[in-house]
Formats: C-alpha cells, sequence, structure tokens
C-alpha cells in the first residue's frame, strides 16, 4: 500500500472499531465499502473475520457480568448448523430473492421501531431460540451479515442491553470462528495479509476503546436506537448487495 491509500485504510479502521465497540456489530458494513476499493473481496472478508475475532473477544470479555452460557448456548449451536447451510446454499441457488426479502425485512422491521416508542416483549423457549439461531446463521453463511437476525430476536426479547450484547456477541463471535476456519483451510490467510492486518490493529484497538467508552453513556432507549440504525444499514446493504457478498 502506498502512503494514500494506507491511511484510508487506517482510517477506516478506525471508525469500523467506533461502530463495533458502540453498537457490538456491523465493523464489516462501515468498512467493506472503502475496503473492497483497495483490496480483494477475499481479503476484506478475512480482515473483517479477523478484527471481529478480537473485537468481539474483548466485549464479551467487558460484558462478562452479563454473560449466561445456558442462554447463549441454543443460538450457537443452531449458528453451528445454520452457517455451512447458508455457506452451501450459495453453491446450488442464487441468493439474491432472499438477501432483497431479508433486507426489505430489516429495512421496515427498523424504520417501524425507530418511530414506535415502545416494543412489545415476549417470551419463548430453548426450541425457539435455536431455530433462531439456525435462521441467523443461513443469512451470515450467505451474505456474510452474522448480527441482524439475533439482534433483532434481543430486541423482542426484552432484554437489557448489556444482556442483549452478552447473547448476540457470541453468537457472531461462533460465526466468525467458522468463517476463519474456512478462509485458513482455502489459503486466503497470507503472509501480506497478515502484514496489512497488523498495521491495523493500534487504530481498531482505538476505536473499540472510544466505542465502548460511548457505549457507556447510552441509557436503554439510546442504545436501542443505535441498534435499529445498524439493522437499517444492514437492511439497505442486503437490498443493494456489496461485492463481497455476491
Amino acid at each position: 500500500m502506498d502512503g494514500m491509500v494506507l491511511a484510508v485504510y487506517l482510517t477506516s479502521v478506525f471508525f469500523g472499531g467506533i461502530v463495533s465497540g458502540l453498537a457490538g456489530f456491523a465493523m464489516g458494513l462501515v468498512v467493506s465499502g472503502i475496503w473492497l476499493h483497495i483490496l480483494t473481496p477475499a481479503q476484506t472478508a478475512a480482515l473483517i473475520v479477523g478484527y471481529g475475532l478480537l473485537v468481539q473477544s474483548y466485549s464479551i470479555w467487558k460484558l462478562r457480568h452479563a454473560l449466561n452460557w445456558r442462554t447463549v448456548a441454543p443460538f450457537i449451536a443452531g449458528g453451528v448448523i445454520g452457517v455451512p447451510l447458508g455457506a452451501a446454499t450459495l453453491t446450488y441457488m442464487n441468493p439474491d430473492y432472499l438477501r432483497t426479502g431479508v433486507g426489505v425485512l430489516l429495512v421496515a422491521y427498523s424504520s417501524f421501531f425507530l418511530f414506535r416508542p415502545t416494543v412489545h416483549t415476549f417470551r419463548t423457549d430453548i426450541k425457539a431460540d435455536f431455530g433462531v439461531g439456525i435462521v441467523n446463521g443461513v443469512l451470515g453463511g450467505m451474505t456474510g451479515l452474522a448480527g441482524p437476525i439475533i439482534t433483532i430476536w434481543c430486541q423482542l426479547r426484552g432484554w437489557r442491553k448489556d444482556e442483549q450484547r452478552a447473547i448476540f456477541q457470541p453468537v457472531i463471535l461462533a460465526a466468525f470462528i467458522l468463517t476463519a476456519t474456512s478462509l485458513t483451510v482455502n489459503g486466503t490467510i497470507t503472509l501480506d495479509l497478515i502484514r496489512i492486518y497488523a498495521m491495523g490493529l493500534p487504530m481498531l484497538a482505538a476505536g473499540v476503546f472510544i466505542g465502548l467508552k460511548l457505549y457507556g453513556h447510552l441509557d436503554e432507549a439510546a442504545f436501542r436506537k443505535v441498534i435499529l440504525y445498524m439493522l437499517l444499514l444492514s437492511g439497505i446493504a442486503l437490498i443493494v448487495p456489496m461485492p463481497m457478498f455476491k
């Protein structure tokens, strides 16, 4: 990378870190539109996953007081099934219709609840959580977006902001681990890519630090709006997919 390209890359890593620290997901949505102009789709996906592994792990550690593995386990178990299914589906069908449908759903959901003062919550059982985990995994395997479905579900369950992040972030982390394994096996991870990855780590750390500080000042209503805006952005990204999702 020359000086200008490197500056753009590092700046995008910084702002992606802020968003991820603040909302708990959506770094890929922030950075991919920039990185795809200076990196290959495979490199972009690998870097998003690589940084995501660090960000999610650190954020989960910070929220360990709210973590309940018995609650998280059904979602992760469903994702372990769903991610490979979603990835395999790409081989046999064109997922554009599904992506567009889910994108419209996310835009409609987020737009509606951005203007709705309250959300009616409900209780479910472990089977429903497992099913949501599968659906979330399938969407992640097909589109690279491992967060939208599980974050909607957490909102509908009425959990507080720390409880929500202590559920959807481990689920996203598990999806990233599966993706990282696949990328390593297929040879995407190279020494040159590791060097690029390492150069962005200080900016990522600074961005995540700021994002978590901002998160600490959010009340429940403000956090709900942040998540809804991120879901809206996710829906738009699905309706008008970026090259890395094709």
